[in-house]
C-alpha cells in the first residue's frame, strides 16, 4: 500500500438552529471545493450572543483529506 498525505483545515459552521446542523453545514460547504473529504472532527462549539439571546451555534471543525501537493 503506497503513503498518503492529508491536510487538515478548520472551519466554522454557523446555524441558527443546533451545533449539528452547524457542523453539518462547515463540511456540506467544504464537500463543495475539496475532493476526498476523509474525517471531520468537532473541536469547539460556541454560541453567538445578541441581547443576551442566543443568535446562532457555532461549531469549529476540523476537516481532512487528500493532499495532492500544491501548498
Amino acid at each position: 500500500m503506497a503513503e498518503n498525505v492529508y491536510k487538515v483545515i478548520e472551519l466554522v459552521g454557523t446555524s441558527e438552529q443546533s451545533w449539528e446542523k452547524a457542523a453539518s453545514a462547515a463540511v456540506t460547504k467544504a464537500a463543495g471545493s475539496l475532493r476526498d473529504l476523509r474525517v471531520a472532527e468537532v473541536v469547539e462549539l460556541d454560541l453567538q450572543l445578541e441581547e443576551g439571546q442566543v443568535k446562532a451555534y457555532r461549531a469549529k471543525v476540523k476537516v481532512s483529506f487528500k493532499y495532492e501537493g500544491g501548498d
